[in-house]
C-alpha cells in the first residue's frame, strides 16, 4: 500500500499550522519542507477512512495573501491538485490521470467532469505562478500533468512544484 495524505503548500511569514484556514487539522500538520522565498510544504495524513476536510485553499490564499496549493495523494499512484490565488482564482487538476480514472470509476473522458484537461491546467498553473512572481512555461507543467506518476505521485507532485517555480532552498 502506498502513501495516502495531503500536502499543503503556501507562502507565509508565519507557520501554516497557525493559519485559521487550517484550524480543523492544525494538530495533524507536520512541516515537511521550507522552500525558498517563504514557501512551506506541510503534510497531513489521510486516506481510506482517514480522509479529512483539510480546509479551503481559497481561504488559505486569502489569509496568507499568496497563492496556495493542496494535493491529496491516493495510494502513491495519483493525486488531486487544488490551487487558488487571491486574484487568479481556483482550479483543480490531477497527477497520474490513468490511475485517477480507475479511482473515479471512469475513463480519461470522465476525468474532465472533475479536473481540467492537462493543457488547460498547465495554463492556469502559469497564471498561478505569475501571481507568485514566477515566470514559468506551460509545456513542462503540461508534461507532468500528462505523465504517469512514476515512481510515485509524491515525486510527481514535487516535480510539479519545482516547475511552478516553488523551488527548494
Amino acid at each position: 500500500m502506498g502513501y495516502w495524505g495531503y500536502y499543503v503548500v503556501a507562502r507565509s511569514e508565519r507557520p501554516l499550522d497557525k493559519c485559521e484556514a487550517l484550524s480543523a487539522v492544525r494538530g495533524e500538520l507536520t512541516l515537511l519542507e521550507e522552500r525558498a522565498d517563504g514557501w512551506q510544504v506541510w503534510e497531513c495524513p489521510g486516506g481510506g477512512e482517514q480522509t479529512r476536510d483539510v480546509g479551503s485553499m481559497n481561504t488559505l490564499a486569502a489569509e496568507t495573501g499568496a497563492p496556495a496549493l493542496f494535493a491529496y495523494v491516493m495510494d502513491s499512484v495519483c493525486a488531486v491538485v487544488e490551487a487558488a490565488g487571491p486574484h487568479s482564482g481556483a482550479w483543480t487538476a490531477c497527477l497520474g490521470r490513468t490511475a485517477m480514472a480507475g479511482y473515479i470509476g471512469g475513463d480519461e473522458r470522465a476525468l474532465e467532469d472533475y479536473f481540467l484537461p492537462p493543457a488547460d491546467a498547465a495554463e492556469r498553473a502559469v497564471g498561478w505562478a505569475a501571481e507568485c512572481g514566477r515566470k514559468v512555461a506551460a509545456e513542462p507543467l503540461d508534461q507532468v500533468l500528462r505523465a504517469t506518476a512514476e515512481p510515485s505521485a509524491e515525486e510527481a507532485f514535487f516535480r510539479f512544484l519545482d516547475r511552478l517555480g516553488v523551488q527548494g532552498v
